[in-house]
Formats: structure tokens, sequence, C-alpha cells
């Protein structure tokens, strides 16, 4: 078994300062092409522990990712590092000086000094290219292991990982159990729900089970090999267990909602309670903000005494404001929420009007309360789309009243 290792640099990373999502999205990448990682750490921008945690790792593992610290400023470290720790020196790489001189002139601008710092390659070391940004990797062999040395910012990382990185790790080494992973995006349920129904599973040897949780969805994975046989199997016994709390397969629930929408179906929002929540998180698909025909956030005014029934009136009535400015296929809308922790949603339709007034188990932040809000009418439109019951059931949520008009 191959020993893979990442090393993340920065003392924004080791600190917490910013989040090494890098780390998280390598790990996925590596595992389902056959490349798991076996070991994660992070060192701040300390020349000598960088060296020393370099050779370290050199005398163990097989590959080592090192992740950052190849900027131009005096904190980016990582060259300097890898030669001490190879007992090299550094050297100029002309070819990357060149290609840094012309992404500067493509831009009208001279390139400044500073950037020669990011030419300096430990000597005998491979340049790997960077056709984003000024900082190019490289990679060496030091003891057991191939080291690979990329950049930080996680759009020059992803390119180099999957067009340099892998690549050449594909043909260094013969890897023949790659994975591939089958996602379900699940909401309503608990993680302990979701394994308590899974418990019926039989899972071949070959396959493994992964979960994510992230409020409000808990994503579900089956990393298996490819091309098996009895992944559909697996897949439809999962379906059946997990019922109509799915609202994603192999996509999240607002791309589910995206592909289920005839061509020429359009939205309406009308916000209360989420305040403004969901028509900003539907500008995270432009597939689905691009049927957005009109839209309004009011404030949420505390209101103890609206019932479904008169939310129902109400619905009708935001639906006829909105019509007169845009035409949509499907309003969607949040009322007010009440002291207690409820709040109201509904649903217009060509088929009729759906509402309901749920009311939260358990406290939130405001900014979750929000997403859940938006989550659960979201839902409401995934399920008449589907034909499913508009209602569904979540554990962390009571219905205190429902209508269909």
């Amino acid at each position: 078994m191959l020993s893979v290792v990442m090393i993340s640099t920065g003392e924004e990373v080791l600190y917490g300062d910013i989040t090494d999502t890098n780390a998280a999205w390598l790990s996925a990448q590596f595992f389902e092409q056959g490349f798991a990682m076996t070991r994660r750490v992070t060192v701040g921008d300390n020349y000598e522990a960088l060296a020393k945690e370099i050779e370290m790792c050199s005398l163990s593992a097989d590959i080592v990712i090192v992740n950052g610290g190849l900027g131009p400023t005096s904190d980016d470290l990582t060259a300097a590092s890898a030669a001490m720790a190879a007992n090299v020196g550094l050297e100029q790489s002309d070819a990357w000086v060149a290609e840094m001189t012309a992404k500067y002139q493509q831009v009208g601008r001279i390139m400044p000094a500073a950037n020669l710092k990011q030419a300096m390659l430990p000597e005998g070391a491979e340049l790997i290219d960077n056709p984003v940004g000024t900082a190019c990797g490289f990679m060496m062999q030091l003891n057991r292991a191939w080291l690979f040395f990329t950049p930080g910012v996680p759009s020059e990382f992803k390119v180099m990982v999957n067009d340099q990185i892998l690549p050449r790790l594909k043909t260094m080494f013969n890897v023949t159990d790659s994975k591939v992973c089958h996602r379900l995006y699940t909401y309503g349920l608990s993680e302990s729900g979701i394994s308590d129904l899974f418990q019926s599973l039989s899972l071949p040897a070959t396959c493994s089970l992964g979960y994510r949780s992230s409020l409000p969805f808990i994503e579900i994975k089956l990393f298996a090999p490819q091309n098996d046989t009895q992944v559909p199997i697996l897949l439809g016994q999962m379906a059946k267990l997990l019922g109509d709390n799915i609202v994603g397969d192999g996509g999240d629930l607002l791309n589910t909602v995206a592909d289920l929408l005839a061509d020429d179906a359009t939205l309406a929002l009308s916000e209360q309670s989420s305040g403004g929540f969901a028509i900003n998180w539907l500008q995270d698909v432009p597939s689905l903000s691009a049927r957005l025909a009109v839209s309004e956030v009011m404030a949420d005014d505390i209101d103890d005494n609206a019932c479904a029934a008169e939310f129902s009136t109400l619905i009708a009535l935001r639906g006829q404001r909105l019509h007169l400015h845009a035409p949509a296929t499907y309003t969607l809308t949040t009322g007010p929420s009440s002291t207690e922790g409820g709040f109201m949603l509904g649903l217009t339709t060509p088929d009729g009007c759906w509402c309901q007034q749920l009311i939260f188990k358990r406290q939130y932040s405001n900014y979750n309360r929000r997403w859940i809000i938006s989550t659960v009418m979201f839902d409401m439109l995934r399920r008449y789309l589907q034909g499913k019951e508009i209602f569904g059931c979540y554990e962390s949520l009571d219905r205190v009243a429902s209508e269909h008009l």
C-alpha cells in the first residue's frame, strides 16, 4: 500500500485563520484515484521546521505533497526548506522567469523584482507548470519519496494536481484500486438515523460508506471500484431506505431543482423569515438564478398570531402582486417568524397553493435558521417537481399546520 502524505504550510493555516480546504479536496481527489492519504500535517512559516518535516516524510512516505509557501514574500519559505532538506542549493529557472515576464506583459505590467524569488528552485528539481498564477510548482526525489511542491491558492493548486501531478503519479505507480465516489444528498434525517436505516445494508469488501454532515444537509458517499456491477444495486437499496429525504443524487438540492425545472419555467421569491438568504443562495447555481423572474425581501415582523389559513391568503396576494411585475411559473414564499421559533412557507404552482407552519425543535443561530427555512422552501418545490408529498418529514422540525388550496 502506498504511503501518501500532505504537508500544508503557513501560519494562517496552522492557527486557523483560514480553513485548509486544499487538504480536504486533495484527500477526496486522491482517494478516488487510488492514492489514499495516510497522513496530513501542518507546519508554520518556519524554515528549519519545514525542512525537518520534509526530510522526515521523505524517509517514510512514497508520495509527499507540499502545499503553500511558493510566493514572492519573505514568509514564503518552501523552496528554501526543500533545498535544505535535500542538502542542495537553489538555482534560478530561466524558463520560469521568461514565463512570469510574459504573464506580466500580457496585462501591460512590468514584473516586480520580488517575483524572481518564485523562479528559485532546489538544484535538480523538475519544474511543474502553473498556467493560472506566477508560482510554479516543482518535483524532486528525496530518500524514499517523490515530493511535489504546489502553490497554496486553491484555483492554482487544483489545476496543478489535476493536470500535472495526477498524470505523473499514474505513470510512476501502478495503482489498480482507484475508486468512484457516488454521492447522495439528504435533508431531514440525522447521521444516527441514517446509520440505523443502513443496518440492513450488506456492503462488499471493496466498497465503503462515508458521511459528511454540513448543516443543513448530510452527504452520503459510496466509494466503489470503477465499473463495479454491484453499485446500481447498492444505490437502489440506499435510495429505498432514505426515501423522499434524498434531495439530490450526484448533486445538491439546488442543482436538483434546476435539473427538474422545465425549460420555460420561471421562479418568483417573496422572503420574510428567510431574510433574503434564498435569493442569495440561488446565485450559486447560474442555471437556477437565470430562472428568477422577480423577487422581494420584507422585514421579518414577529407575528405570534399568524396561522396557516391566514398565510394561504397572504401567499395568494403576494403571488398576485409579484405576477404584475413579472409572471412566474412557481412562487416560493417565506412568512413571518414567531417568538416560539415558528415560521411559515408557501409554494404556488399551476396546480394550486401549499402552505405549512413549522417550528424548530432546537435552537439555531440566525444564519442557520435562515438557511434551514430556505432549504425547506426549496425542498417543497423539489418534492412537487418529483411528484412526491409536498410536506416532508424533518427530524429537527415539527409541523404545526398545513393547507393545500
